[in-house]
C-alpha cells in the first residue's frame, strides 16, 4: 500500500525535511510549526544563514551554501539519509524570470534563457538525486503565467525524466494559492507544486478566509488585515529612517488608505497628475486597515509601497507580522538586508498549511485544521486617518495624461526590442 509506505518513511526519518534556497527560513519554520523537523538548510546568502542561526542555533546547515557547487552526495550525507530515505524535500528557487514585473516589460521572451532560470534545473537534480516521499516547489505564480508556460513545463519534463530513469511516478500536482485565503493578512499569489513519488494525489486545501461581504455566503472567515497583523503596533513612531524619502514622498499623505498612485489619475477622485496605469501596481501604494496587505517585496524603490496609512514605511516588525514571522523570530544585517529577507521569504503559516496536509493527506495523521502562525482578530476600533491636500510643488504635473498601452507595449518593452 502507497500509505504503508508513507508510514514507513515517517517513521524511519521522523518527518524529516530538507529545505533548498531557504532563505531566511519562513518555509522552514511553518514546517517545524506543523510537526516536521529540518535535516539540513541550504542557503547562499550569509545574512540569512546568519538569520537561521540567531533563531535556532541548533540548525543543520549545509557547509556549501552554494547549491551549484553542492554535489547531492554532500547533501545527503549531511542531512543523515540514504536515496530515497528523506520524507520531503521543499524549497523555492529564485524567481525574478518569472515575475509580474517580468512579464509586464515584455511578455513574449522565454524566462528559461535567463541564467537565474538554472536553480530550477538545480532543484530538480537534487530531486532526481534524493527522490524524495514528497517534493513541494515554491515560485511566484509567473512560474505558469505565460504564454508559453516555460518555467512549469520544465519542471514537468523534468519530473516525466527522472520517473523514466528511476521508476519513480512522482505527479506534480500544481495550484496557485493566494495567502490571504488561509489567513495570511497579505494578498500574496504563489505558485506551489506538490509531487509525490509513489503518484499518490494531493489535493490542495480549500480556501479558509474570503472578503468579508462574501463569507456568509461562502461559510469562510473574513479574511485577516493588517489592522489584526499590525493594529496594535498603530503609533507615530518618530523614526526617520521610516519617513518616505525621494521626489514622490510628500504625495503619499494625500493618497486615501487602500490607495494608490491611481487615486491622482482622471479615472479617481484626485488630480490628474499620472496617466492611467503608467506605474507600477505598488507607486504609492498604502495599506487599509480593513483589507489584507498587498504583497511585501524583498528590494522595493522609495516610492514604491505598501507604505503604512501613517503615512511612512513599514518598520521590520509589522512586514515580518504581516508575512506571519511571529514576534521571537529576528533577522540578521542592516535594515535594507532584513526587508529583502522578509521580502524573499514563504509566509511561515503558508509552510505551516502545507505541512499539515502533507501529514494528513500522505500519513494518515490527525493534526489541526487552524494554524497557530495566523494572526488573531484584533476587535480595537480604529479611525481613518486624515487625507491631506496635494502640495503646490506637484501642481506643474496636472494635465492630460495618456493610458497605458498595455501588456508588453510600454516604452520599456519597446526599448528591449530595439535591443
Amino acid at each position: 500500500m502507497v500509505l504503508a509506505e508513507g508510514i514507513r518513511v515517517l517513521k524511519k526519518n521522523n518527518l524529516g525535511f530538507v529545505s533548498l534556497f531557504t532563505g531566511a527560513g519562513g518555509f522552514d519554520l511553518g514546517l517545524n510549526t506543523a510537526g516536521f523537523k529540518s535535516l539540513l538548510s541550504v542557503e547562499i546568502d550569509d545574512k540569512c544563514r546568519s538569520t537561521l542561526k540567531l533563531n535556532n542555533p541548533n540548525v543543520k546547515l549545509s557547509s556549501e551554501g552554494d547549491i551549484f557547487k553542492l554535489p547531492s552526495s554532500n547533501i545527503k550525507k549531511e542531512a543523515g539519509i540514504k536515496k530515497r530515505e528523506l520524507t520531503l524535500l521543499v524549497g523555492g528557487p529564485p524567481c525574478q524570470p518569472f515575475s509580474k514585473s517580468s512579464y509586464w516589460v515584455n511578455s513574449s521572451k522565454s524566462r528559461m534563457k535567463d541564467p537565474r532560470a538554472k536553480c530550477l534545473s538545480e532543484y530538480m537534480r537534487v530531486v532526481n538525486d534524493l527522490l524524495p516521499k514528497v517534493v513541494v516547489i515554491e515560485n511566484v505564480s509567473g512560474i505558469g503565467y505565460s504564454n508559453k508556460n516555460d518555467g512549469l513545463n520544465f519542471i514537468i519534463s523534468k519530473f516525466k525524466q527522472i520517473n523514466k530513469i528511476n521508476n519513480t511516478n512522482y505527479k506534480p500536482y500544481v495550484h496557485i494559492i493566494n495567502s490571504a485565503d488561509y489567513g495570511v493578512p497579505q494578498i500574496r499569489k504563489r505558485v506551489f507544486i506538490v509531487a509525490i513519488r509513489s503518484g499518490e494525489k494531493f489535493n490542495f486545501p480549500p480556501a479558509m478566509f474570503c472578503e468579508e461581504e462574501l463569507c456568509g455566503e461562502l461559510n469562510l472567515q473574513k479574511y485577516r488585515t493588517t489592522w489584526d497583523a499590525i493594529g496594535d503596533l498603530d503609533s507615530d513612531i518618530s523614526d526617520a529612517s521610516l519617513n518616505v524619502k525621494g521626489k514622490w514622498g510628500d504625495l503619499l499623505p494625500s493618497i486615501p488608505e487602500g490607495q494608490n498612485y491611481l487615486w491622482h489619475t482622471n479615472k479617481m477622485g484626485g488630480l490628474s497628475l499620472f496617466g492611467w496605469r503608467t506605474r507600477y501596481w505598488s507607486f504609492l501604494l498604502k495599506l487599509s486597515k480593513t483589507k489584507p496587505s498587498w504583497t511585501i517585496t524583498a528590494s522595493p524603490g522609495p516610492a514604491i509601497g505598501p507604505f503604512h496609512w501613517k503615512n511612512r514605511n513599514l518598520s521590520i516588525r509589522e512586514m515580518a507580522r504581516i508575512q506571519t514571522y511571529p514576534d521571537t523570530y529576528n533577522f540578521s544585517g542592516s535594515n535594507r538586508e532584513q526587508k529583502k529577507q522578509i521580502g524573499n521569504s514563504v509566509p511561515p503559516a503558508l509552510g505551516e498549511l502545507i505541512g499539515l496536509e502533507v501529514r494528513r493527506q500522505l500519513f494518515g495523521s490527525k493534526v489541526r485544521r487552524s494554524l497557530k502562525l495566523i494572526p488573531k482578530l484584533n476587535e480595537k476600533s480604529y479611525k481613518a486617518e486624515r487625507l491631506r491636500k496635494v502640495p503646490e510643488k506637484y501642481f506643474d504635473l496636472i494635465d492630460f495624461h495618456n493610458e497605458h498601452p498595455g501588456v508588453g507595449k510600454g516604452p520599456g518593452a519597446k526599448s528591449a526590442i530595439k535591443k
